[in-house]
């Protein structure tokens, strides 16, 4: 059987009208070609070694466990029933349903990968008896280990390992008095009357399910998104929290593709993929589906409306209503490096096409290490375990503070943070200390009519550090020696914190004259200035916190003062601007136009009011009024000797 109809000369029969998917025509109906195949199967090859393909002996195991897990909540429902003294016939008939959502539901989990699942249940269960009862059968589970709720969280949430897989389980009570076996969560009526975190908990599966149902081909989606998710990952720019795109948003940038090329296979779907979102005209929102009203009275992503929403630079809006911008924590940093990448993903795939490169060169990692020429080092450090990973989980969220705060630096045009975290020395090997460090690479601008640069970023830092002591305290997770530090370093000086192997310099992908896309389409180059030429008088500056009680030093903070430490200072001589020209289009010039929806510039402020709101808006924290800096006290590096 042919995959497309064929018309014979002379025959009369009309083809039907293309299916449109997504918010526009496509951009390419073409069928693949004998290349085209060639090279996905190459590209298969290429990913297995990576462990993005799961056994199926693994599969099935995961089935095993699901399907238990469906049973011990449909026991329980049934359970919670009878002790509620509701009608046998309901009792036998009222259900209950696991269902997963996430990389796994989009059938894209790689080896040994976490499941996300929400448990459904009917009106008669409440949220109390989940973290109740639920909890304490799965106590007794012999295959349960590691079991601990969240019930305070924003999504709350019941985590374990079940037969050695990592599962987290929601919750969700529908206003319904059974739970059927073939229940579509799509369906919008089912958030009628629904606690908002319900809703929330529901959300994950409503919008999986949707993209899976919005795209031409699911194996062909599925291909390309494992590829992107690998590259995204290699190239440290998958981390929602820190201000890159997560999971479900790369998803749905991978969906937009395959509704633009129908017919396309992975090979030229990645491809695709690079040359749409090297070329999207943001702060246009990718959208799957045009975003329905249902009259239910939730917030939902829409600029006319709200605000805030007009300053979101990277909108990825989720199809399932109520319809939100997967993307808020997108910086103008981190999306000028995202672009980069998507540009220099284009130029790969290019040489690939024309059999100048092998697949492998698009999942090579370009040496962040190499890229900048200075770097602020963040370090959190707790004196047990527990406390290290709650303190580095708060730490690492409010990271992209920071980085907003950075961004506003006249003097900084880059503030570049690594996704990926690394263990820090200790500062005294026979004490226990657990501490892991942040790296963030900067890119500095030279202040006009002058040689010499110097950057004050003690208050940049103190506000960050007084945002993360606040939030610990206010929710009583802080502990004593919980700390942070801060401080600058050259390229040539992060030896004394970072091993080799993870400093050496890579032949692949130098970022050296690369020019990356400002807001205002001007070009910054990353090499701002030589290594030769650069000189710190002072030693690197640090800044070490910590809350006390007492003296505010001369600050004024709403929760127990946090004690200032020392200014963190860079001053640089004879600093060589080149002037880098703008970014020419990578992998040769393409006719095909991008589409952007007709509905966007209607939802969206002009171009000039978004770019001034942004720069406006990137600072997160409410500051006290600037210290002077006899105030800020100089305090010895502490990287010495390390």
């Amino acid at each position: 059987m042919m995959p497309f109809p064929v018309t014979t000369p002379g025959s009369q029969q009309t083809l039907p009208p293309p299916k449109r998917y997504g918010i526009s025509s496509p951009i390419s109906l073409a069928a693949p070609k004998e290349t085209d195949c060639v090279l996905t199967q190459k590209l298969i090859e290429t990913l297995k070694p990576f462990g993005v393909f799961e056994e199926e002996e693994e599969l099935q195991r995961r089935i095993l466990i699901l399907e238990k897990l469906n049973n011990l909540v449909k026991e329980w429902i049934r359970e919670i029933s009878e002790s509620k003294s509701l009608p046998q016939a309901v009792i036998e008939n009222v259900g209950g349903k696991i269902f997963t959502f996430g990389s796994y539901r989009l059938g894209v989990h790689t080896k040994g990968a976490d499941i996300d699942a929400l448990c459904v249940a009917p009106r008669h269960v409440d949220r109390s008896d989940f973290f109740t009862s639920f909890y304490d059968k799965l106590k007794l589970h012999e295959e349960v280990k590691d079991l601990r709720a969240v019930e305070e969280a924003f999504v709350p949430v019941i985590k374990l390992c079940f037969g050695g897989i990592e599962i987290d389980i929601l919750f969700a009570r529908l206003a319904l008095q059974t739970i059927p076996e073939d229940l579509d969560l799509r369906d919008d009526s089912l958030l009628k009357n629904l606690d908002i975190r319900c809703i929330r908990s529901l959300n994950g599966c409503r919008v999986t399910d949707e993209i899976l149902h919005l795209v031409p081909n699911i194996d062909n989606f599925r291909l390309t998104l494992r590829a992107i998710k690998l590259w995204a990952k290699c190239h440290n720019i998958y981390s929602n929290i820190l201000g890159f795109l997560g999971g479900v948003s790369w998803a749905m940038l991978v969906a937009r593709t395959c509704q633009l090329y129908p017919n396309a296979i992975a090979s030229t779907l990645v491809r695709k993929f690079f040359l749409v979102f090297s070329e999207w005209e943001w702060p246009n929102p990718v959208l799957l589906k045009e975003p329905e009203e249902r009259n239910l009275n939730l917030p939902v992503w829409d600029p006319r409306v709200n605000p805030s929403d007009r300053y979101h630079l990277m909108p990825i809006i989720t199809p399932a209503y109520p319809q939100q911008n997967s993307t808020y924590n997108v910086s103008v940093s981190t999306r000028m490096v995202m672009i980069e990448e998507f540009k220099q993903g284009l130029a790969i795939t290019h040489e690939i096409l024309l059999s100048k490169a092998e697949w492998s060169k698009l999942f090579e990692a370009p040496s962040f290490f190499q890229k900048y020429k200075h770097y602020i080092v963040l370090l959190a450090s707790a004196p047990t375990e527990k406390q290290h990973l709650e303190w580095v989980g708060l730490v690492e969220s409010k990271i992209r503070i920071l980085v907003g705060s950075l961004e506003k630096n006249e003097f900084i045009t880059l503030a570049h943070v690594n996704p990926q975290s690394f263990p820090a020395p200790k500062e005294n090997p026979d004490k226990e200390q657990f501490r892991t460090m942040w790296v963030i690479g900067l890119v500095l601008k030279r202040p006009e009519n002058s040689d010499v640069l110097s950057i004050d970023l003690t208050y940049d830092i103190q506000s960050f550090t007084d945002t993360v002591y606040r939030q610990a305290i206010n929710s009583k997770m802080f502990e004593m020696d919980m700390k942070i530090a801060a401080m600058h370093l050259r390229r040539k000086e992060l030896h004394q914190l970072l091993p080799n192997h993870v400093l050496q310099k890579r032949k692949t992908h130098s970022t050296e004259g690369v020019t990356l896309t400002a807001l205002s389409d001007c070009s910054l180059d990353l090499s701002t200035d030589s290594e030769d030429s650069m000189s710190v008088p002072l030693p690197a500056g640090t800044m070490k916190t910590g809350p006390v009680t007492g003296s505010s030093q001369g600050r004024n903070s709403p929760a127990p003062a946090v004690m200032a430490a020392s200014v963190t200072a860079v001053q640089v001589t004879e600093v060589s601007l080149q002037q880098g020209t703008p970014s020419e289009s990578l992998g040769g010039a393409s006719s095909e136009s991008i589409p952007q929806t007709a509905s966007q510039s209607a939802l969206l402020p002009p171009p000039k009011a978004t770019v001034a709101r942004v720069v406006s808006s990137t600072c997160l924290v409410n500051h006290p009024p600037r210290p002077s800096g006899s105030t800020a006290t100089n305090i010895a590096n502490p990287i010495v000797g390390v």
